[in-house]
Formats: structure tokens, C-alpha cells, sequence
């Protein structure tokens, strides 16, 4: 398995399943496309993740909706990207310019920002926070495959920690952003919906008109047309061997993985501290997550990828544990924070890398876009189903059910992907 890596001067190729060691000599360069991406991923989350950080106060609290509510808008929060992440990923490999379908995807969510300055009700929150996250679920694939094309083999992981260092430190400044406006303007939600939108058209102005236009394959201008003539996408195609596995393991372990915003309300609820604190909770997990991010990329592309990404669902599972505990106070809220953007560092750009490394060319958006997908819908499914476990059971024994299976996953996962790497893969390709 192959896969072209141009960067807009020379091309080379490489096995694409094939993990190389740091020690191998290359030096580590970082593509300008990647650090683009990384800008408008930054301003786009400080846009995403400023309303993110008050959804959980607005809609409980402010709406006064119940916790069931919650649990449905954060599980089309979570999930609600599934339904457009293959077929945009189809997309941009048949059209090999995934930029043009990454802009259309940011656009989008741009777009229904504005439905948060007019909305205030459960359907209409539930709609717009449905029509953001399509544009999310548009836009990640492609992007994706954007970075893996502009990364080097040996550094692909690294790669994808620096942009989701980049990513997260708009996913910090969000929080942030709406917790000084709370704190100066009580129930100021929407002056920080306005600020959400105005960082959301910055994003789009610099994707659109910054961004280059990487193609993603590298082939021959006539024996592209013809690839694009052929291909058709099928549930085939991601019968790769090695992905299949992945995309088990992953779906189980985001059956069982719950929304931030829970975790946040378990811990308010616990504490009672003032709600305009709220959303620096949010600003703790993403400053660990960008900490972690590069550092977390280059252990996996040392030690492998799996056990990296498996590695980062034992530290959701001690924040679970944690979080249900007792014992209360401002260690134990600190603890909860740096082992969740532990969580978030150990697996989100590692499952991408890992994602594209076990995809054929032609097909590594959708490939990404199927792993992608697999955690959306299943993470929908977790945020729903916990909030229905709060209302029946309470919060702290609802997070220790939610702690015991996930005990019982990961260690599902560890068997089920026992011997499974990519370079294992290409071995049996060969």
C-alpha cells in the first residue's frame, strides 16, 4: 500500500502501513500547509468551544431544561457529524481537492452560528447544534487528509500533534473568552454567541483564501480522471485488514465514552462552586490537551499508535473514577482535568494517523472519515444513555457504571486488537 506525499515540490513514496522509528535520522520538518490548518482549526474552536463551554449552564440552567435534555443536544453534539463524515471523505477523494469540501463543511457551521442569536427554545438549540456539527462532520476528513498528505511518513502522528496543539489552544482561549463575558455580563450568553460567530468567519476567510489547494493522490493528470471515472465508493472499501479491527475497537470504547459537559456538571454539582467559573473547566482539559498533544504524537509514532490510543482510555477511566469519588475540593476537580486532555491528547489525532496508515491510496479521507464516524455515532448513543442514567440513578452512581464498563471495554479492546499494527498490515500484504 502506497501513498503519495507531495508537498508542492518533489513526490515521493512510501508504505503507507509502514511505522518508522524516530531514530531513523529524518529530521522533523513541519509542512506551512499543517500550520495553516492549525490556525484555522485554532480560531475555529475558539468559536466552537466558547459555546461549547456554556451549552451545559444555558440549557439546564438559563433554558431550564432537564439533564435528558442536555443529554440529547450533547449527543447530536457528539454524533450528529456522523451522518456527512464518509460521504465527505468519498467526496474528497473522488475530487481530489479536499480543501474545497473541508471550506464547505467550516461554512456551514459558520452559518449556524447565527441560529444562535435567534433561538431559545429545546428544537430550535437541538437543530442548529445539528446543523454546526454536519459542518463539522463535512469538513474533519478531508482536513485530515490534508495533513496526512503534507506530513512526513516517519513524523505522521508528530504531525497531527502539532496541528492538534494548534487546534487546542483556541479550544482553551473559547472557555476562556466566555468566562470573562459571564463574568461581566451575568448571563451574557449572547454576547458570546456573537463572539463565536465572528471567529467562525476569520476561520473560513483564512481557510479560503490562505490555505493552498494540496491535492490529495499525487497521479498523473490522465490516470486521475480515469481513477475518478472508476471509483465509486462501496462498504467494501474500508474492509481493509487492520481497520476493520480499529474501527470495532473504537466504536465499542465511544459507547462508553461520555460528553465533557457531564463530567463538568458532575463536578459543579459536587463542589457548588459559582457558575461563572463553569467554563474555565472547559480551559483546563484543552490547555493539558495542547500540552500533551506533540508530546503524545511522538510516543505514538516511537511506540506504536494502538498502544498510545489505548493507553488514553485508561486515563478516561480514572477520570470517571475520580470524578464519582467523594472527595471533593479543588485537587481532585485539577486531576479530573488533566487526566481527561491526557484522554483527548492520547487519542484523537492518534486515531487519525493510525486511521490513515491502515487506508489504500485513494481512499484516505474516507478511510479517516469511517473511524471518525464510528466515534461520533457511538459517542451520541453514550451521551444520551448517561444522561437517562443520571436522571434514574444519580450522577455519582451513574459515573461509576459508566467507569465499570469501560473497565470492561478496554480490556475487550486490548484482545481484540492484540497483534494489529500497521506495519503488520503491509507485511501481510506484501
Amino acid at each position: 500500500m502506497y501513498i503519495s506525499l507531495s508537498d508542492r515540490g518533489g513526490k515521493r513514496a512510501k508504505p503507507q502501513g509502514a511505522e518508522t522509528a524516530l531514530p531513523s535520522g529524518v529530521p522533523f520538518r513541519l509542512s506551512p500547509v499543517i500550520v495553516w490548518l492549525g490556525i484555522v482549526s485554532m480560531v475555529t474552536d475558539v468559536s466552537s468551544e466558547s459555546v461549547t463551554a456554556i451549552l451545559p449552564l444555558y440549557v439546564t440552567g438559563f433554558l431550564g431544561l432537564s439533564t435528558i435534555a442536555f443529554g440529547f443536544i450533547d449527543g447530536i453534539n457528539q454524533g450528529a457529524s456522523a451522518i456527512v463524515r464518509i460521504a465527505a471523505g468519498w467526496a474528497a477523494d473522488r475530487s481530489g481537492h479536499p480543501k474545497r469540501i473541508a471550506l464547505a463543511g467550516y461554512g456551514l457551521s459558520m452559518v449556524a452560528r447565527i441560529g444562535f442569536l435567534l433561538a431559545g427554545g429545546f428544537w430550535a438549540i437541538a437543530a442548529i447544534v445539528t446543523g454546526d456539527r454536519i459542518g463539522k462532520g463535512i469538513r474533519t476528513a478531508p482536513r485530515d487528509a490534508l495533513i496526512s498528505v503534507s506530513a512526513q511518513p516517519e513524523h505522521l502522528a508528530r504531525s497531527f500533534g502539532v496541528h492538534r496543539m494548534l487546534d487546542n489552544i483556541g479550544a482553551a482561549a473559547g472557555p476562556l473568552i466566555a468566562f470573562f463575558v459571564l463574568l461581566m455580563i451575568p448571563n451574557g450568553f449572547s454576547t458570546v454567541f456573537v463572539v463565536s460567530l465572528a471567529f467562525a468567519v476569520i476561520g473560513v476567510a483564512v481557510l479560503g483564501l490562505i490555505v493552498p489547494d494540496v491535492r490529495a493522490d499525487g497521479l498523473p493528470d490522465a490516470a486521475e480522471r480515469e481513477g475518478r471515472r472508476l471509483f465509486a465508493f462501496s462498504w467494501s472499501h474500508l474492509k481493509e485488514p487492520g481497520l476493520g479491527k480499529v474501527l470495532i475497537a473504537a466504536g465499542l470504547l465511544g459507547l462508553v465514552t461520555i460528553g465533557d459537559g457531564f463530567i463538568y456538571l458532575v463536578l459543579q454539582a459536587r463542589d457548588s462552586f459559582a457558575v461563572q467559573w463553569f467554563p474555565l473547566l472547559f480551559v483546563g482539559t484543552n490547555v493539558v490537551f495542547l500540552a500533551f498533544a506533540v508530546p503524545m504524537g511522538r510516543l505514538a509514532d516511537r511506540v506504536g499508535k494502538i498502544p498510545v490510543f489505548v493507553g488514553g482510555h485508561v486515563a478516561l477511566l480514572a477520570t470517571y473514577l475520580l470524578a464519582a469519588s467523594p472527595i471533593g475540593g479543588l485537587a481532585t476537580t485539577v486531576g479530573c482535568l488533566v487526566l481527561l486532555g491526557a484522554f483527548y491528547a492520547a487519542t484523537d489525532g492518534v486515531l487519525a494517523a493510525l486511521a490513515s496508515q491502515l487506508t489504500p491510496p485513494g481512499k484516505l479521507a474516507t478511510g479517516i472519515a469511517s473511524a471518525q464516524t464510528v466515534v461520533a455515532l457511538t459517542r451520541m448513543i453514550a451521551s444520551a444513555g448517561f444522561g437517562v442514567l443520571w436522571y434514574a440513578a444519580g450522577a455519582s452512581s451513574a459515573m461509576v457504571i459508566a467507569g465499570a464498563l469501560l473497565g470492561c471495554v478496554v480490556v475487550a479492546v486490548i484482545f481484540i486488537l492484540r497483534g494489529t499494527s500497521p506495519a503488520n498490515v503491509v507485511n501481510a500484504d506484501a
